[in-house]
């Protein structure tokens, strides 16, 4: 698209026109007793995935107490709370929802329904929204701020056009996604059956387990820490970002990680979507990498390396480190918890095979993350600031 999809946005601001947010939407504060209500579904924060504007899953009003607030279809859920986790969801069915959150409804005269959920998920919008949060663990936003806030929209004429735009790359990353959903269920599946009626094998005896280090500020040599957000669902680590600590040459020859390691996450911090349990392989060679005190780092000692990982990375045992993964806010697992694990190993045909399909995976993710990609540009190319 490159030029092109440059040409596109490059357009003339003089008819663009300048609105208070609560121009763009009004707050729908209509409060609800999730014991009193003839509702079936709860839209509670951890339903809604950050940048997503759909929502998948539903809670139960008997699930929560204290007071809530409704929802109608066409509205928009926006977490005021942690606002930099940037979730904004598209309501489809009457619910009620958390009250850590707004409901937002467009002002068709200021801003093409459909846009509107997209127009929340701009950096213009998030960064501005982020800035008036208040507090220190969890900042939430007041709307008497967020009312005041200024944006810059175009026309409706041409937002008629950005919508269906923004839509039609929504459609494709639904469509990947939805692939990517199926590709999983036969990994699950597929792992599921192979190690259904295979004899177990306690983790501890076929891989030494090391707690992660985030080393000290100086020291005798320099490492490259690694922490819970490099770590991708994918099975792969992103090198891109690390910390740059030191350790003394005992501490740095324990904690250096070697090509086939495999790293845990044991617990996520403050990573939105990222859970304990979640693992990945090392394939950087001859670099000073350590995995840092939120990370395991898992090293075979028996068997190849890969066969460690789908026998890991399988459903049986995912399920299972979650269930040991202790904490509310932020679960976590510990070296006893990781000593009662046991695991299943694939013969080299079902490994070829389940290698097989978790590459199928990892292509149509990519295809996923680009196509996600694309329309966080597009949003981001058509609502700026000048």
């Amino acid at each position: 698209m490159g030029n092109n999809k440059d040409k596109l946005f490059k357009t003339s601001r003089l008819n663009w026109n300048k609105f208070k947010f609560n121009q763009i939407a009004d707050k729908i504060s209509e409060n609800v007793d999730p014991r009193d209500t003839d509702l079936n579904d709860y839209i509670g924060l951890e339903h809604i995935e950050s940048e997503n504007i759909h929502i998948k899953n539903f809670g139960k009003p008997s699930d929560v107490i204290g007071g809530k607030l409704k929802c109608y279809p066409g509205d928009v859920i926006f977490g005021k709370r942690r606002a930099y986790l940037r979730k904004a969801a598209l309501v489809k069915k009457k619910a009620i929802c958390s009250a850590h959150s707004f409901v937002l409804r467009s002002n068709p005269q200021i801003i093409e329904k459909k846009l509107f959920p997209f127009f929340l998920h701009s950096d213009s919008f998030m960064h501005k929204a982020i800035n008036i949060s208040l507090g220190g663990l969890s900042p939430t936003i007041n709307w008497k701020h967020l009312k005041e806030l200024e944006f810059i929209l175009p026309p409706i004429e041409k937002q008629k056009f950005y919508s269906e735009l923004l839509c039609a790359v929504d459609d494709v990353v639904l469509k990947n996604k939805q692939l990517l959903f199926e590709i999983e269920n036969l990994y699950s599946a597929y792992s599921v059956k192979i190690f259904k009626n295979k004899e177990i094998t306690k983790l501890t005896d076929v891989a030494d387990i090391i707690s992660g280090s985030y080393g000290k500020a100086s020291g005798e040599v320099n490492g490259k820490v690694i922490g819970v957000s490099n770590i991708k669902e994918n099975g792969i680590i992103n090198y891109d970002k690390f910390y740059s600590r030191f350790f003394t040459k005992k501490e740095f020859s324990k904690f250096k990680l070697k090509k086939g390691d495999l790293i845990m996450v044991k617990s996520s911090g403050n990573s939105d979507n990222i859970i304990s349990g979640r693992i990945s392989i090392y394939d950087e060679p001859d670099e000073n990498y350590i995995a840092s005190n939120f990370l395991f780092l898992i090293r075979s000692k028996k068997i190849d390396s890969l066969k460690l990982f789908h026998s890991i990375n399988s459903i049986i045992t995912q399920n299972f480190i979650k269930k040991l993964a202790v904490g509310s806010t932020y679960p976590n697992l510990t070296l006893s918890d990781i000593e009662l694990v046991n695991i299943y190993i694939p013969n080299n045909s079902e490994l070829k095979k389940l290698n097989n399909i978790f590459l199928q995976r990892k292509e149509i993710l990519s295809k996923v993350r680009e196509s996600q990609k694309l329309q966080k540009d597009i949003i981001n190319k058509i609502f700026y600031d000048i």
